[in-house]
């Protein structure tokens, strides 16, 4: 089985996030970064599946040299290839998938795993633009995956429950938390990681549909108040909830 992973390059979620001078981008000075975590759970679901039907694993992420520290962690955790699609250039979304799924189409695997979404800018769309853009069925939010003989057959999350989906190969499957929990790289598996060469294939840029007008960071939340300690403080605590807060 031909199993193609899509990871990005994240900041680790411990980082205070600074706005550049431009007003429009993270400032990436003194900024970790990691694999996203959505992302880590498709790489993991992704050797369990070969792990079952044999086959290779290909992980594949869209960015510059920087990319090649989180390719490394799924080279540790067990794939067997990585390549690195370099463009510097700012992307939107559907610029993402175009890149990705070009690489699809030219790779043609039977299955394409990736995380739910990017912690970054939570955008929630590239695995949907991706099948789109091949033309082939994809299953979001996925909690559990059973696949024999080419049968697909997903838990996936909706409000208020789960549905079980039923689909044939080749397919997209968008991840969720919970649908596995991901391995933790070996020693051996960090050493092999290091030795292992990173494919690097250059992608032209694309104009995006989508622009950033600006970027802040959220308000400070004002100071809470305590207005009293028992039932005599209700009638001022529904007067500021009415007339400051305006919540009532």
């Amino acid at each position: 089985m031909k199993i193609l992973v899509f990871v990005n390059h994240v900041p680790d979620t411990e980082t205070k996030v600074k706005v550049s001078a431009d007003g429009k981008t993270i400032d990436p000075a003194g900024v970790n970064y990691m694999l996203n975590p959505y992302d880590e759970i498709a790489v993991e679901e992704g050797l369990k599946l070969r792990e079952k039907s044999s086959g290779e694993v290909v992980v594949v992420s869209l960015g510059t040299d920087a990319n090649k520290e989180t390719l490394r962690k799924a080279l540790a955790m067990g794939c067997d290839k990585a390549v690195v699609l370099k463009d510097s250039s700012p992307r939107d979304s559907f610029g993402v998938a175009r890149a990705l799924a070009d690489y699809a189409k030219e790779y043609s695997p039977d299955i394409i795993l990736c995380g739910k979404q990017s912690i970054d800018y939570d955008d929630a769309q590239v695995g949907g633009l991706v099948a789109e853009m091949l033309g082939l069925p994809s299953i979001s939010v996925v909690v559990n995956l059973d696949v024999t003989d080419g049968a697909i057959v997903a838990e996936r999350e909706i409000e208020g429950g789960h549905e079980i989906v039923h689909s044939r190969l080749p397919a997209v499957i968008i991840a969720q938390k919970g649908l596995n929990q991901p391995r933790y790289p070996s020693l051996k598996g960090i050493m092999d990681a290091k030795r292992k060469q990173i494919e690097e294939r250059v992608v032209s840029a694309i104009k995006p549909r989508v622009e950033v007008l600006a970027m802040k960071k959220p308000s400070a939340k004002p100071p809470g108040k305590i207005v009293g300690t028992d039932a005599s403080a209700i009638p001022e605590l529904v007067r500021l909830l009415h007339e400051e807060a305006k919540i009532i």
